[in-house]
């Protein structure tokens, strides 16, 4: 199976849901007339779909029945009730994928309370700028060609992986969370710079063209994290010891930082799935 020719549903327009809109239009994946979503917030989705000439529709059960796939992009706090909500426009020949971190497929079937060819995935914010990186679980009950319709779909804004979903929690931490830490990198140098006597704005440039071109290095083997290739021309004694120092303390800082997203997910489960608990303990 194959995006193409398929018409793709948001329910939910926010930023996650007009990076995806975003992404399958420019790569020609989905065309525009294809392409509709409701969203709780009226003004919001006549932006969206002014912006990228897609249909907007008020109601999420003729929303679905319109749709071969539909995006689950809403929050995972009112999930159970959306899903009850369109229980009877969902049908064998319906694909549907949640963007909702921390909900399994089994509470999602469980809220929609009937067998359906159901996906979940967890992209991260860079998709917004179609960098993302996206982890996409197995699931049972889909058609052939359902995982890589989906891979297709979030390749349209970034790179993608297909993991099984015990692995999610762990991706929520790394790459969900990880650009949280990364920013926190650029903001640290940049700082740096500045105490050296660059403006802000020339310190902020030069932090986030080193960390992009840094990791490009990386992403196409030409550097390894740890061997230090990627800083060769500035070697000496000054970087050894800048490495060794930040090493200790950075390094083990983003480490730590994402396992405790981690850890923090699983424990916060039984609130995200309506079992239970004070979801306001579980919120980013």
């Amino acid at each position: 199976m194959s995006i193409k020719g398929k018409r793709v549903a948001f329910l939910g327009a926010g930023n996650m849901g007009e990076a995806l809109i975003k992404g399958l239009t420019q790569a020609g994946l989905v065309p525009a007339t294809a392409i509709s979503a409701s969203d709780a917030r009226a003004d919001r989705l006549a932006d969206i779909a002014k912006q990228y000439g897609i249909q907007h529709v008020k109601d999420n059960v003729a929303l679905v029945r319109g749709a071969d796939v539909v995006i689950l992009a809403i929050k995972p706090q009112i999930m159970g009730a959306v899903l009850k909500e369109i229980a009877a426009a969902v049908d064998g020949g319906k694909l549907l994928i949640s963007i909702a971190a921390g909900v399994a497929t089994k509470k999602l079937r469980e809220h929609l309370g009937k067998p359906a060819r159901l996906i979940r995935v967890m992209p991260n914010t860079p998709a917004l700028v179609l960098e993302g990186v996206t982890a996409i679980a197995r699931a049972d009950g889909l058609e052939p060609g359902d995982l890589e319709a989906a891979q297709e779909l979030f390749g349209a804004v970034g790179k993608v992986v297909v993991l099984e979903e015990g692995a999610m929690d762990a991706v929520t931490g790394l790459s969900g969370s990880g650009p949280a830490y990364v920013a926190i990198v650029l903001e640290s140098l940049a700082d740096g710079g500045v105490k050296m006597g660059l403006d802000r704005a020339t310190a902020m440039t030069l932090a986030t063209q080193t960390v992009l071109g840094s990791a490009r290095l990386i992403l196409v083997g030409a550097a390894h994290p740890g061997d230090g290739r990627a800083s060769r021309p500035a070697q000496g004694h000054g970087l050894l010891a800048g490495r060794h120092h930040h090493r200790g303390h950075l390094g083990s800082r983003g480490g730590r930082g994402a396992e405790h997203l981690h850890q923090r997910r699983r424990a916060c489960h039984p609130a995200l799935e309506g079992a239970g608990g004070d979801l306001s303990r579980c919120s980013d």
